[in-house]
């Protein structure tokens, strides 16, 4: 939603009495870097940091303290069980850390370390905290929902003292070489080594040991009574000054349970380029963090945090994490999954490496050194070994579930702003955009409706008539999104916040007491969304008599849920917090906003009786597994155009880390973009998978039907053009939802083969359709250089244009201010809605159009998947899946799948859909044979018709194409069109 500004209505009189928070909104260019920690700053990152320099600077006689015993090593059923001896001084005490790597179906490995004592409960807690004495392992609960069974065909290959090699995987073809001493893995694909853990002995696991108290040295005899001897300088990786406690920002962080973090390096043989472990404003692939020219002098941050106007080309925290890192070399996909909760550092290294040092070339490789570092929790890591990109997501997402089916309705444009002030606001709102013919789906509601920062509460005065407001969208084929919080407003005569004090459902501080701090509301509560009962209650809240004024076309945006802590430690909650079962803040950070987006899912399930629709809910924070939920935005961004630019690197991150479903504010947060600025900004919304324009309550009104011409109608071309291809888009969500692949796809993942493309990450494909878009992010730039990865045909979308390109070279594209570059590469059929209309709603039984672009063999393929895109009808069997073929001058259309349409009965939808059809087609890159021929002939249920073709033969650099309509084919019905 926002940053924390001084200007913003009754907000500002809580900010005069509190002079306490002054300096927390204070205006700024940009967010304050000092607000936030720096690695040095956070004594476990600092230690682990500092571990990883000792061991470098040991070279060969470094001796990590971590070994296995090989007479307590146990391999059955695709588990490895043995005892890591952690040697603590030199008197050989030793610590013992039980680990387990468990080798999967589905071809993952997992490796878990834990720490016996604790796991014993056997350690003493300082300052009388009621914390837990186990490591947090309760992540896997809230991540995980599936690729958990064992691969029992898995089998020891080699066996000794040193050492054990168990090959698992597809056909045996992955294998796993576990070092004993000092303990290492090294994974393996086809005899190859491709992720090794520990190789450079950076494992690191602080152990539980109590607090003694240093006593004072002892003077001695003829001593100067204020003669003191200098203490000896403490090597960084065993300063114990932040064992116990850690203060920063005025704010101190009691540590019952003492030093804690857990590290580990992780190194990937071969590969150059690194991706994921989101969020971060960014390149795609991954910088070093170690310095050198171009790169970060720090370690990437997964620190959920309220980061406004955050700057860019920064390994700083933000809004969300997602752990997951994935490797590409030339036809290779790796990856590994850190399964921590708790605040994560990451260095990345990169390293030449030659077999002969005096050999140039292909013998010299680039090997990948990242160093991963958690305050707390588990040692807990999945390893991937592909080898493609589509394996990687796939198992991924059998790991941490794929996007949830979104409602239809979701892939349309939401207009937004902080905030519409009134009910008849919203209404001349909707009404502009109808006379405008400006489509759009979802108009939004920021806190400003509330009654005083009240959730499931309205403004008295400013909505006075929500009922009539919501029924007004309704007729027109809309929804509402309205904001709701996790902060809590603590206040009297507000049963919200009675009832969650009575029910015991907030966090609580450190003494057990509830935790108070200040957000929006000013003095506030936070429901703790990991305890079952405090969900069951946030679900009540939600039922239409609950929440009075809300329909069955409301939804929900959940935002602050990092949480934002306005007078906490970087602007969050207190790690020494409690959550339910005991748990320490510290242990769960990251995966907070999850569950509080999780609550609010669920309580959208059913509001009624017998309701059951999908829900649609936005998250600003998230973890792994958030995109079983809904969707996420990229924050408070600006109105700038390094911010434009930014934001296609951050989606594409988001989709290959398993979230897809991920959008920026278009136009940006904060400031009034130029109407160029927006222009192309709507342009290249238009081609996020979340689509939404957001402006901040300082920010003037810019509707899109507010802009001057020529730019409101270059606005509403963008914003149409969405539309048209909204079957494309929801092909796409459909496979996201099947197999966890992104929905914009960055070069990489669809060449992976071709090097040259692994560092591109302005330009993406749109799912499988072949659509290659390279958004425009520049100040006057009227042309676009577009990287071409293959040695296929591409035609210019609105021109047909055949584009002169080369493979691995860049082509360039006119692109002036009315014009986005979109290319169509040969080979691919996609669907499109070619009537203009208002909302996703009033399309839903519309003919369609294919777009058939024809390849160098004059082949395509393509397909179309269609459901009622709101109920979960389409699990039971309704939905229509077909593929499509131009082979041979044969166009085809069959069923995907042998399970497309099978339900137990024909429900309304498939009644109503039944005889929508296909309206006319297009093919790119007909034949010059075809000139001359007028009509084809098109075989469908049994029955035989002629249908007109009009023929445009090459003129300049245009193709020629050919349109076949009206077609009349069904699109739940077999046909082929006979084009010899």
């Amino acid at each position: 939603m926002r940053g924390c500004s001084p200007l913003s209505s009754p907000w500002t009189a809580y900010l005069c009495l509190l002079s306490v928070l002054c300096l927390l909104f204070t205006p700024a260019v940009m967010v304050k870097e000092n607000d936030f920690k720096k690695c040095h700053q956070s004594g476990f990152c600092k230690r682990n940091r500092a571990y990883a320099d000792h061991a470098v600077a040991q070279g060969a006689s470094w001796q990590p303290p971590y070994a296995i015993t090989s007479d307590k090593v146990a391999f059955k059923d695709g588990q490895f069980q043995a005892n890591i001896l952690k040697t603590t001084d030199d008197q050989g005490a030793v610590v013992n850390l039980p680990v387990t790597v468990s080798f999967l179906k589905s071809g993952a490995a997992r490796v878990t370390v834990d720490e016996e004592r604790r796991q014993m409960k056997d350690i003493q807690l300082r300052h009388e905290s009621g914390a837990r004495r186990e490591r947090y392992n309760e992540a896997e609960k809230w991540a995980v929902v599936g690729g958990l069974a064992l691969d029992k065909d898995a089998k020891v290959a080699h066996e000794s003292k040193t050492g054990m090699t168990i090959k698992y995987g597809p056909d045996l073809s992955f294998e796993a070489e576990i070092k004993y001493e000092p303990f290492a893995v090294d994974f393996k694909r086809d005899g190859t080594s491709h992720i090794k853990l520990n190789d450079r002995g950076l494992f690191n696991m602080e152990h539980w040991r109590p607090k003694t108290e240093k006593a004072e040295p002892e003077k001695k005899e003829g001593e100067e009574g204020d003669k003191q001897e200098e203490p000896k300088e403490v090597p960084a990786h065993l300063d114990e000054s932040t064992w116990w406690d850690e203060s920063f920002g005025g704010n101190t962080d009691t540590k019952p349970r003492g030093p804690e973090s857990v590290a580990l390096d992780i190194s990937f043989q071969g590969y150059e380029h690194v991706y994921g472990i989101p969020e971060h404003a960014g390149p795609l692939s991954l910088k070093e963090t170690r310095g050198g020219e171009g790169n970060y002098n720090e370690p990437y941050r997964l620190y959920n945090a309220d980061v406004f106007e955050y700057i860019l080309d920064s390994p700083m925290t933000l809004y969300g994490a997602i752990p997951f890192m994935q490797a590409q070399r030339k036809d290779s996909t790796v990856g590994v999954f850190w399964l921590n909760g708790a605040e994560t550092w990451i260095d990345i290294v990169k390293a030449k490496e030659s077999k002969n040092p005096l050999a140039l070339g292909l013998s010299t490789k680039t090997n990948t050194h990242t160093h991963w570092i958690s305050e707390s929790g588990l040692l807990d890591v999945f390893v991937f070994l592909g080898p493609t990109p589509q394996e990687i997501s796939k198992t991924y997402g059998e790991l941490t579930g794929t996007t949830a089916m979104p409602a239809e309705f979701a892939l349309g444009y939401h207009q937004c702003r902080w905030n519409y002030v009134s009910d008849d606001d919203v209404k001349e709102v909707d009404r502009k955009m109808d006379k405008f013919k400006i489509p759009y789906d979802v108009i939004w509601l920021d806190i400003e409706y509330t009654d005083e920062k009240k959730y499931f509460t309205w403004d008295p005065n400013m909505f006075k008539d929500p009922i009539s407001m919501g029924k007004q969208l309704d007729e027109h084929g809309r929804k509402l999104v309205a904001i709701i919080d996790p902060h809590i407003k603590n206040t009297g005569s507000y049963p919200v916040i009675d009832e969650l004090k009575s029910k015991g459902l907030a966090v609580k501080n450190n003494k057990g007491s509830y935790f108070d701090g200040w957000c929006w509301p000013g003095s506030s509560m936070w429901i703790d969304a990991f305890n079952p009962t405090a969900i069951k209650w946030w679900t009540s809240l939600f039922k239409y008599d609950s929440f009075k004024g809300t329909m069955e076309n409301t939804y929900i945006w959940n935002d602050m849920n990092e949480p934002s802590v306005f007078n906490g430690p970087e602007v969050t909650m207190p790690k020494d917090n409690l959550h339910h079962d005991d748990w320490e803040h510290r242990d769960l950070h990251n995966i907070n906003g999850m569950t509080f987006h999780n609550a609010t899912f669920e309580a959208l399930l059913s509001r009624k009786k017998g309701e059951l629709r999908r829900p649609f809910v936005l998250t600003r924070s998230f973890y792994a597994g958030s995109q079983r939920l809904g969707a996420m935005w990229t924050g408070d961004n600006q109105a700038s155009w390094e911010h434009l630019g930014a934001a296609v690197p951050m989606i594409l991150a988001q989709g290959i880390a398993g979230f897809p479903f991920a959008g920026a504010d278009v136009g940006g947060f904060f400031g009034n973009p130029e109407l160029e600025l927006q222009s192309r900004w709507y342009q290249a919304g238009a081609f996020y998978p979340f689509f939404r324009g957001h402006a901040h309550i300082d920010a003037r009104r810019r509707e899109p039907y507010m802009a001057a011409e020529p730019y409101r109608s270059i606005i509403t071309s963008a914003l149409r053009l969405r539309y048209s291809l909204m079957p494309s888009w929801y092909t796409a969500f459909f496979h996201a939802n099947q197999d966890g692949s992104p929905i914009i796809r960055p070069m990489y993942w669809t060449h992976p083969g071709e090097e040259s493309g692994f560092a591109v990450d302005d330009q993406f494909f749109v799912g499988s359709t072949g659509l290659l878009v390279k958004p425009v992010v520049e100040k006057e730039k009227v042309a676009a250089d577009v990287y071409i990865p293959d040695d296929q045909v591409y035609y210019d979308y609105f021109t047909y244009n055949k584009l002169n390109t080369h493979k691995g070279k860049m082509v360039t594209v006119d692109a002036p201010l009315e014009s986005i570059p979109i290319l169509m590469r040969g080979g691919h059929i996609f669907p499109r809605r070619d009537t203009p209309r208002r909302s996703t709603q009033l399309m839903k039984y519309d003919d369609y159009t294919l777009v058939v672009v024809l390849g160098k063999d004059l082949a395509a393929k393509g397909e179309l998947y269609v459901d009622d895109g709101d109920s979960f009808d389409y699990q039971k069997g309704q939905y229509i899946h077909r593929t499509f073929e131009f082979h041979q001058l044969l166009l085809t259309s069959s069923p995907a799948s042998t399970h497309e349409g099978k339900a137990l009965r024909e429900g309304d939808w498939m009644k109503r859909f039944h005889d929508v059809s296909f309206d006319k087609i297009i093919i790119v890159g007909a034949p010059s044979s075809w000139e001359g021929k007028t009509e084809v002939e098109v075989k469908s249920e049994g029955q035989t018709h002629k249908v007109p073709l009009q023929f445009t033969k090459a003129e300049g650099g245009r193709a020629a194409f050919a349109t076949v309509g009206r077609l009349g084919a069904r699109v739940g019905a077999d046909w082929e069109i006979d084009f010899a």
